[in-house]
């Protein structure tokens, strides 16, 4: 595994963009390629917005610290720059795009990627699009529905994941990919991440999860536990583990102590 860091956040602060609402003081991460880190905490701790800081959602402003992608500074990039550089975020609640086909969606996001005087070829792009959704084990069908148009929840995180495996992102953020899913579709998303990570070893995620569960079948490298917009603990899949039995009790009294 290469020892370079794929992102390093070092001393992160970051408000609601235009309000002085602080949720992010002062993280710490550093994610190398191929790893798998998981972060856990209450609502409010700040795994979310951690999330769309790293990505460059507008909503969000970063106030201190800093962000290195590759190296390369992260938070002077615009968002389709980090998409470009190979940063992807996959949504806890995936917008609904009516009229466009997932297809064309896709289609678009790769024509972004090229030089202003290249062209997608239509036909490599159709048989790539139907080699991922094969790999993904998906009905082809699915590519001319209107982007998250009407779909249950585990449709909108499958059409995540098929992203996914069209753009090839060097870091997946993956924002509660499992809220609202059943077993059944928890799988399904988990074997997609999984089948992408053998076919790249070299892709990071950043997994932000409430629960233990998809990590049963997501296996992290590093858990993280978040608490009052920072870094509280570090470990092994174990602290999930501990967390599911305990809760996060004795991190608010050691906060209020």
């Amino acid at each position: 595994m290469n020892d370079a860091a794929i992102l390093s956040v070092t001393g992160l602060r970051a408000r609601v963009a235009d309000e002085d609402l602080h949720i992010l003081r002062g993280v710490d991460l550093t994610i190398r390629p191929g790893e798998i880190h998981a972060i856990m905490g209450p609502n409010g701790s700040g795994k979310s917005t951690l999330a769309k800081v790293v990505a460059g959602h507008p909503a969000y402003e970063a106030t201190g610290g800093s962000v290195t992608f590759r190296g390369e500074d992260l938070l002077d990039m615009e968002p389709d720059e980090r998409s470009q550089a190979g940063v992807f975020m996959a949504f806890q609640y995936p917008v609904e795009i009516p009229g466009v086909s997932i297809a064309n969606f896709l289609r678009t996001s790769l024509q972004a990627r090229l030089e202003d005087d290249e062209e997608l070829d239509l036909f490599d792009f159709q048989e790539l699009l139907m080699e991922r959704m094969e790999l993904l084990d998906m009905d082809p069908s699915f590519a001319q529905r209107p982007v998250n148009d009407g779909f249950s929840g585990g449709e909108k995180k499958r059409n995540e994941i098929l992203q996914m495996a069209v753009l090839k992102p060097s870091l997946a953020l993956m924002d509660e990919t499992d809220s609202g899913l059943d077993i059944d579709a928890l799988k399904i998303v988990a074997q997609g991440v999984n089948t992408l990570r053998q076919e790249n070893p070299d892709m990071s995620v950043l997994l932000i999860t409430h629960y233990q569960r998809i990590l049963n079948y997501i296996i992290p490298d590093m858990v993280h536990v978040m608490f009052r917009g920072r870094i509280v603990e570090s470990g092994g899949p174990e602290v999930a583990m501990e967390l599911e039995a305990r809760g996060y009790e004795e991190y608010r009294k050691a906060h209020v102590a």
